[in-house]
């Protein structure tokens, strides 16, 4: 890639505030030096810098930190921005992550502005179609396809995305790029990790030495399904035990479930953990459970493989690129990379834990999504693949 290129994110969240869609944009563009990256993003807090660097991007937030005025202001204070930044900076190419506020700065500017400068779309979103027909009067679904009709290309962390894309009307060629694992960081304690370091990690959490830990990442949602998780425990032994690192808006109503249920003992809140310590957290676990309800990929999913611990998910959305079922009456071919149970089926999910405590090739299952992880989803290699998506726009 050529020392001038230069390109202008667009993320409605940038950190501190972290999902998935900032861990991908800080992964990607750590591992692309050789370009100027510049973000616009809403400030939502006082408390945070309105311009500052974190690694390999300058970032611009915008708004009075206000968290719903900033995010409403961000299309249009960020299209103001956008023309200003690009008057300076004269841009290759503006990457939107996702149809959001942030990214509705980008086709604005496009609009507002003479040179229209090539828009880079980049999907991510794990929310249901019900959630699409249902929220914002439906112009979630006015802004999808407004926003494929003006991008010029289309890149899409999964097959179901890609679907989704399509059936919004979008014609043009679409790239799956998926979401990645920082492979050093996450399978290091594959091979550094003692069972004394481990049984001490265990004793910090709060386990016993013979629980058995039902682990999830998530943010406490309803789309991620914790519920059914909690609502399961009951169905089954004393000893196993769930870890939730994750905040959320349903964390208080969650442990009044677990209260109800008589298992508030067996579940451990831990709240938001940076992946700097979750993987050592993940590690000293025994099953990854996420019954989620819709999924545009799932980075935690991934991330879980690659400690080497076995998952449990829901066939939706975009898991089915990369779970394929242990079914229990067959060997452990090269492709069973984990197990499905059903969605809002607390019964499902009960069952689905016993057939991996019990299943004879679980083993083999766990080495078979480690190696898929290693040559499909390692950072290094998607940040080579969407660096050749912002060269096609440099050369242009």
């Amino acid at each position: 890639m050529e020392k001038s290129s230069k390109i202008l994110i667009f993320s409605t969240s940038y950190y501190p505030f972290v999902g998935g869609a900032e861990v991908a944009i800080k992964e990607i563009t750590d591992r692309i030096s050789d370009a100027r990256f510049d973000l616009i993003t809403g400030r939502y807090d006082r408390k945070v810098s309105l311009e500052e660097k974190i690694g390999n991007v300058n970032i611009y937030r915008l708004g009075v930190g206000i968290p719903l005025l900033d995010k409403l202001l961000l299309p249009f204070w960020g299209a103001i921005k956008t023309i200003s930044l690009n008057r300076k900076n004269n841009y290759h190419s503006f990457w939107c992550l996702m149809v959001t506020f942030a990214s509705g700065a980008a086709y604005i500017a496009n609009i507002l502005n003479g040179k229209k400068i090539p828009i880079i779309l980049t999907l991510q979103e794990g929310d249901s179609e019900e959630h699409f027909r249902k929220h914002w009067f439906g112009l979630i679904n006015l802004s999808w396809r407004l926003a494929l009709k003006n991008t010029q290309t289309l890149t899409v962390i999964s097959s179901y995305l890609a679907n989704r894309a399509r059936k919004f009307g979008y014609k043009g060629e679409i790239k799956i790029i998926p979401n990645g694992v920082d492979i050093n960081k996450f399978s290091i304690f594959n091979f550094q990790f003692s069972n004394k370091e481990k049984e001490k990690i265990r004793n910090e959490v709060g386990f016993g030495r013979n629980d058995i830990v039902l682990v999830t990442s998530s943010r406490l949602v309803k789309k991620n399904g914790i519920e059914d998780v909690i609502k399961a425990l009951p169905k089954l032994p004393e000893n196993i035990k769930f870890v939730i690192f994750g905040e959320g808006k349903l964390e208080n109503k969650l442990k009044k479930l677990a209260k109800d249920l008589n298992v508030s003992k067996r579940i451990f809140f831990k709240g938001y953990v940076g992946h700097s310590v979750l993987n050592k957290y993940l590690k000293v676990c025994d099953i990854f459970v996420r019954p989620s309800l819709s999924e545009g990929m799932g980075n935690s999913f991934i991330e879980a493989m690659a400690v080497k611990i076995p998952v449990i998910a829901t066939p939706v959305g975009g898991i089915v690129d990369f779970l394929h079922d242990a079914s229990p009456n067959s060997e452990a071919g090269r492709g069973q990379t984990g197990y499905f149970c059903k969605s809002q089926n607390s019964e499902s999910v009960a069952e689905t834990v016993n057939k991996v405590l019990n299943d004879p090739k679980k083993e083999k299952v766990v080495e078979n999504a480690y190696n898929m992880v290693i040559e499909k989803y390692d950072w290094n290699l998607i940040s080579k693949q969407m660096s050749e998506v912002f060269d096609k726009h440099i050369k242009s």
